[in-house]
Protein backbone atom coordinates (compact mmCIF):
# COMPACT_ATOMS: atom_id res chain seq x y z
CA UNK A 1 0.00 0.00 0.00
CA UNK A 2 1.53 3.58 -1.02
CA UNK A 3 2.48 5.46 2.01
CA UNK A 4 0.47 8.42 3.51
CA UNK A 5 -2.67 6.54 2.57
CA UNK A 6 -4.87 4.60 4.76
CA UNK A 7 -6.40 1.01 4.08
CA UNK A 8 -8.72 -1.18 5.94
CA UNK A 9 -10.38 -4.26 4.82
CA UNK A 10 -14.20 -4.20 6.08
CA UNK A 11 -15.49 -7.72 7.55
CA UNK A 12 -14.19 -10.48 9.39
CA UNK A 13 -11.58 -9.87 12.19
CA UNK A 14 -10.31 -6.30 13.17
CA UNK A 15 -8.25 -5.36 9.71
CA UNK A 16 -5.14 -2.95 10.14
CA UNK A 17 -4.77 1.02 9.55
CA UNK A 18 -1.64 1.23 7.20
CA UNK A 19 -0.56 4.72 8.25
CA UNK A 20 2.55 4.74 6.28
CA UNK A 21 4.85 7.88 6.41
CA UNK A 22 2.59 10.07 8.10
CA UNK A 23 3.36 8.10 11.34
CA UNK A 24 6.66 10.71 11.04
CA UNK A 25 4.61 13.59 10.19
CA UNK A 26 1.42 13.13 13.09
CA UNK A 27 4.53 12.58 15.53
CA UNK A 28 5.65 16.19 14.85
CA UNK A 29 2.08 17.56 15.42
CA UNK A 30 1.30 19.08 19.07
CA UNK A 31 -1.54 17.30 20.73
CA UNK A 32 -3.84 20.66 20.67
CA UNK A 33 -3.19 21.13 16.74
CA UNK A 34 -3.91 17.64 16.09
CA UNK A 35 -6.98 18.35 18.11
CA UNK A 36 -7.84 21.16 15.82
CA UNK A 37 -6.64 19.51 12.94
CA UNK A 38 -9.09 16.44 13.59
CA UNK A 39 -11.72 18.66 14.33
CA UNK A 40 -11.71 20.03 10.95
CA UNK A 41 -12.24 17.13 9.36
CA UNK A 42 -14.83 16.17 11.71
CA UNK A 43 -16.74 19.16 10.26
CA UNK A 44 -16.34 18.81 6.96
CA UNK A 45 -17.39 14.96 7.16
CA UNK A 46 -20.65 16.39 8.83
CA UNK A 47 -21.12 18.89 5.64
CA UNK A 48 -20.05 21.82 8.13
CA UNK A 49 -17.19 22.96 6.31
CA UNK A 50 -16.82 22.34 2.33
CA UNK A 51 -13.39 21.47 2.91
CA UNK A 52 -10.10 21.13 5.33
CA UNK A 53 -7.37 24.80 4.28
CA UNK A 54 -3.87 22.67 4.36
CA UNK A 55 -2.32 25.72 3.49
CA UNK A 56 -4.36 27.82 6.32
CA UNK A 57 -3.58 25.42 8.97
CA UNK A 58 0.04 24.56 7.46
CA UNK A 59 0.33 28.34 8.13
CA UNK A 60 -0.96 28.30 11.51
CA UNK A 61 1.37 25.65 12.57
CA UNK A 62 4.45 26.97 11.24
CA UNK A 63 3.69 30.17 12.95
CA UNK A 64 3.61 27.95 16.31
CA UNK A 65 7.17 26.38 15.46
CA UNK A 66 5.87 23.21 13.79
CA UNK A 67 8.24 22.50 10.95
CA UNK A 68 6.02 21.38 8.28
CA UNK A 69 4.68 21.77 4.44
CA UNK A 70 1.33 21.76 2.89
CA UNK A 71 2.00 18.58 1.37
CA UNK A 72 2.30 16.52 4.33
CA UNK A 73 -0.38 18.22 6.15
CA UNK A 74 -2.69 17.10 3.21
CA UNK A 75 -1.43 13.63 3.77
CA UNK A 76 -2.31 13.44 7.62
CA UNK A 77 -5.57 14.83 6.22
CA UNK A 78 -6.35 12.08 4.00
CA UNK A 79 -4.95 9.39 6.46
CA UNK A 80 -7.18 10.54 9.16
CA UNK A 81 -10.49 11.19 6.84
CA UNK A 82 -10.42 7.57 5.65
CA UNK A 83 -10.09 6.64 9.46
CA UNK A 84 -13.29 8.15 10.54
CA UNK A 85 -15.16 7.56 7.28
CA UNK A 86 -14.35 4.47 7.47
CA UNK A 87 -15.61 3.84 10.72
CA UNK A 88 -18.49 6.21 10.06
CA UNK A 89 -19.51 3.86 7.14
CA UNK A 90 -19.35 0.65 9.22
CA UNK A 91 -20.73 2.13 12.51
CA UNK A 92 -17.91 1.54 14.69
CA UNK A 93 -18.26 2.14 18.43
CA UNK A 94 -15.54 3.70 19.92
CA UNK A 95 -14.33 0.73 21.51
CA UNK A 96 -14.35 -0.90 17.96
CA UNK A 97 -12.49 1.88 16.98
CA UNK A 98 -9.51 1.80 19.22
CA UNK A 99 -9.09 -1.98 19.01
CA UNK A 100 -8.73 -0.93 15.01
CA UNK A 101 -6.59 2.15 16.18
CA UNK A 102 -4.63 -0.78 18.75
CA UNK A 103 -3.71 -2.90 15.67
CA UNK A 104 -2.34 -0.29 13.16
CA UNK A 105 0.91 -0.46 10.97
CA UNK A 106 3.37 1.24 12.56
CA UNK A 107 2.80 2.70 15.74
CA UNK A 108 0.83 6.38 16.45
CA UNK A 109 2.13 8.12 19.00
CA UNK A 110 0.32 8.31 22.26
CA UNK A 111 -1.18 11.88 21.96
CA UNK A 112 -2.71 11.23 18.45
CA UNK A 113 -4.65 8.27 19.24
CA UNK A 114 -5.51 9.70 22.75
CA UNK A 115 -7.51 12.41 20.26
CA UNK A 116 -8.78 10.10 17.19
CA UNK A 117 -10.53 8.27 20.30
CA UNK A 118 -12.11 11.41 21.76
CA UNK A 119 -12.99 12.80 18.87
CA UNK A 120 -15.08 9.71 17.69
CA UNK A 121 -16.29 9.02 21.44
CA UNK A 122 -17.64 12.82 21.22
CA UNK A 123 -18.55 13.28 17.71
CA UNK A 124 -18.47 9.86 16.21
CA UNK A 125 -22.44 9.14 16.10
CA UNK A 126 -22.99 12.52 14.71
CA UNK A 127 -20.76 11.31 11.51
CA UNK A 128 -22.69 8.27 11.65
CA UNK A 129 -25.90 10.06 11.35
CA UNK A 130 -25.66 11.85 8.76
CA UNK A 131 -27.51 11.31 5.39
CA UNK A 132 -24.39 12.01 3.79
CA UNK A 133 -21.94 9.56 5.58
CA UNK A 134 -22.26 7.06 2.52
CA UNK A 135 -21.01 9.46 0.17
CA UNK A 136 -18.80 11.97 1.95
CA UNK A 137 -15.14 11.13 0.80
CA UNK A 138 -16.16 9.92 -2.57
CA UNK A 139 -16.42 12.54 -4.53
CA UNK A 140 -15.45 16.54 -4.13
CA UNK A 141 -16.37 19.50 -4.37
CA UNK A 142 -16.90 22.74 -5.59
CA UNK A 143 -16.02 25.87 -3.13
CA UNK A 144 -15.50 28.59 -5.59
CA UNK A 145 -15.69 29.58 -9.03
CA UNK A 146 -14.00 33.15 -10.31
CA UNK A 147 -13.21 34.03 -13.87
CA UNK A 148 -11.98 37.17 -15.36
CA UNK A 149 -11.39 38.53 -18.98
CA UNK A 150 -7.62 39.30 -20.38
CA UNK A 151 -5.69 39.94 -23.31
CA UNK A 152 -2.92 37.97 -24.73
CA UNK A 153 -0.01 38.91 -25.32
CA UNK A 154 1.60 35.94 -26.69
CA UNK A 155 0.04 32.01 -26.77
CA UNK A 156 0.25 28.78 -28.81
CA UNK A 157 -3.63 28.87 -29.15
CA UNK A 158 -3.70 32.59 -30.22
CA UNK A 159 -2.58 33.53 -34.03
CA UNK A 160 -2.12 37.12 -33.26
CA UNK A 161 -1.69 39.22 -30.36
CA UNK A 162 -4.08 41.00 -27.95
CA UNK A 163 -6.13 37.61 -28.18
CA UNK A 164 -8.76 37.92 -25.73
CA UNK A 165 -8.77 35.11 -23.51
CA UNK A 166 -10.63 33.42 -20.20
CA UNK A 167 -8.91 33.24 -17.27
CA UNK A 168 -10.66 30.42 -14.85
CA UNK A 169 -9.81 30.43 -10.89
CA UNK A 170 -11.77 27.52 -8.99
CA UNK A 171 -11.35 25.97 -5.47
CA UNK A 172 -12.37 22.51 -5.08
CA UNK A 173 -12.16 20.37 -1.74
CA UNK A 174 -10.91 16.60 -2.59
CA UNK A 175 -12.64 13.48 -1.71
CA UNK A 176 -10.85 13.52 1.78
CA UNK A 177 -11.98 17.35 2.64
CA UNK A 178 -8.49 18.95 1.51
CA UNK A 179 -9.10 22.59 -0.33
CA UNK A 180 -6.69 23.22 -3.37
CA UNK A 181 -7.22 25.75 -5.82
CA UNK A 182 -6.66 25.30 -9.64
CA UNK A 183 -6.71 27.65 -12.23
CA UNK A 184 -6.65 27.79 -16.20
CA UNK A 185 -6.96 29.52 -19.57
CA UNK A 186 -9.35 29.25 -22.23
CA UNK A 187 -9.65 31.02 -25.74
CA UNK A 188 -13.44 32.83 -26.48
CA UNK A 189 -14.95 29.54 -28.26
CA UNK A 190 -13.62 27.78 -25.72
CA UNK A 191 -15.35 29.55 -22.53
CA UNK A 192 -18.21 30.05 -24.73
CA UNK A 193 -18.65 26.33 -24.90
CA UNK A 194 -17.73 26.00 -21.78
CA UNK A 195 -20.79 28.45 -20.92
CA UNK A 196 -23.39 26.48 -23.32
CA UNK A 197 -22.44 23.15 -21.04
CA UNK A 198 -23.18 24.87 -17.37
CA UNK A 199 -26.34 26.37 -18.79
CA UNK A 200 -27.12 23.04 -19.97
CA UNK A 201 -26.61 21.45 -16.48
CA UNK A 202 -28.61 24.72 -14.78
CA UNK A 203 -31.76 23.91 -17.31
CA UNK A 204 -31.48 20.43 -16.16
CA UNK A 205 -31.34 21.09 -12.58
CA UNK A 206 -34.48 23.33 -12.81
CA UNK A 207 -36.25 20.24 -13.69
CA UNK A 208 -35.10 18.20 -10.81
Amino acid sequence: MAAGTAGVVLGGPPALWDFGSTIDIIKTIPQDLFAELCGQIVQYLRCQIPGVNTVELCQRFQTAGIEIVASDLAKVVNVVSSVFSTAAKNKLSSEELSTRLGSTVGTLPKHALQVIRHVWNEQGNTIIGSEDANNIGMVGQLIDFQWKLGMAVGSDSCRSLKCPYVTMAVKVADASGRVMSKSFEMTIPQFQHFYSQFKEMASVLETV
